[in-house]
This record gives structure tokens, sequence and C-alpha cells, in this order.
């Protein structure tokens, strides 16, 4: 598991064939390291160390979840739709110890594919589903939930700063 301020983390996060057999052995990776973290919801690939675009997620975990996809990795995804927007305290294994609040969408969609087929996937989530695929996505976009608390010093953008 990678820790801010590593670079990989604020970087954005590469395109890739969900049929290829590496990706499909880094979907199994990412399943495997999230069952072994329990307390965790989600994983992209950048948090193992593949600056792929794929994420992992299982929010059915979290005792205030509501909608259930279940476990699912998804290549390539992006967001569709979002709507209803609150605040809800966050944390982060890349950034162990911190949580703060942060305002994302409540209902969102998704599209993206699946692992091995590359058959098309939409989700449609809610409530801690929904902010534990958005936290994914920002993984993927380089962006650690503190870049959107509003006066957050970012870990991984201000590093170099503080390099001895």
């Amino acid at each position: 598991m990678i820790d801010a301020p590593h670079p990989l983390l604020s970087t954005s996060a590469d395109p890739v064939d969900p049929t290829a057999p590496d990706v499909v052995a880094a979907a199994a990776d990412l399943l495997a390291t999230l069952r072994h973290e329990p307390s965790t919801t989600g994983l992209a690939a950048p948090q193992i160390g593949l600056s792929w675009r794929l994420i992992a997620f299982d929010a059915g975990r979290h005792p205030r979840s509501r909608s259930r996809t279940g476990e699912l990795v998804v290549a390539n995804p992006r967001l569709a739709t979002a709507a209803r927007w609150d605040h809800l305290r966050e944390g982060c294994v890349s950034v162990p110890g911190l949580t703060a609040d942060v305002r994302r969408a409540t209902r969102i969609t998704v599209h993206g594919h699946l692992p091995g087929t590359g058959e098309p996937v939409t989700i449609e989530a809610d409530a801690v589903e929904a902010r534990c695929i958005q936290h994914q996505l920002d993984h993927l976009d380089g962006l650690l939930f503190l870049d959107r608390v509003v006066g957050a010093l970012s870990l991984h953008r201000s590093h170099h700063s503080c390099d001895g």
C-alpha cells in the first residue's frame, strides 16, 4: 500500500485495456488487498503502485451503506451523473490517521468496463457507496480527499518543499 506523499498519488492514472491479462491480475490484487483491509470500502490501482484507471470497492461493509453493489472492480470508470451534495467525514488508507469533512454527491452514476470480459457496466450508487466510488475516482485523477477540503494543506502536492 502506498502512502502520501508518494508521487504516484498525485498523478493522473492511464486508461487500461480491461481484457489484458496484467489488468485482470491487477483487478484480482485490488480485491485481495481490499479484503485484507477490513475497515476500507474501496481502493484504486495507484494505491497499490499502478498508474492505471482501475478501482475496487465494496461499500456494503459500511454500517451506513444503503446501495450495495457488492464487491466490484471497474476499469476506466467515469462519473456520468452526480446529484444531491452533502458533507461527510472521510479518511484514506494512503493518509493514515487523518480524516476531514468532504463535500461529495450522494447520488451518482458511473460507467466503466469489467476486467476480464471488457463488458460495459453502469453503477448507480447513493450515500456511502457513492462517496466511496467518488473517493476512488479522485485517486485516478491524482487527488486525495484532503485536496477537497478548503484550507487543508495537501500532503502530496507540497512534499517537495518539506523534503530535507
